[in-house]
């Protein structure tokens, strides 16, 4: 008796798993026909060149503003300001608590 209601523990434990499996590749099927696709990487070079432009430390405004691109993937737009365009890089700190990107 034993032996019968491990098998079909291990039965019903292997159907769970196989209808886990099932629906997980459904739920891909159905993402890639509505053409759910990751985000876009920017140009965190570019964007961030074009935001330290008239910064009067480039190299150290470009250091920040790539490190905070790289992890947002955003840049806000203009030369200063606008940080509300992109709440990610508006929100990293120092340890120091100030504003870490430009």
């Amino acid at each position: 008796m034993a032996i019968v209601s491990k098998a079909l523990i291990a039965s019903l434990l292997i159907s769970l798993l196989l209808f886990q499996l099932v629906e997980a590749d459904h739920q891909l099927v159905t993402d890639a026909r509505k053409g759910a696709s990751p985000p876009k990487k920017i140009d965190c070079g570019g964007a961030c060149a074009a935001r330290c432009r008239l910064s009067s430390r480039p190299h150290l405004c470009k250091r920040a503003c790539g490190t905070c691109c790289a992890r947002c993937n955003c840049v806000p737009p203009g030369t200063a300001g606008n940080q509300e365009m992109c709440p990610c890089y508006a929100s990293l700190t120092t340890h120091g608590g100030k504003r870490k990107c430009p």
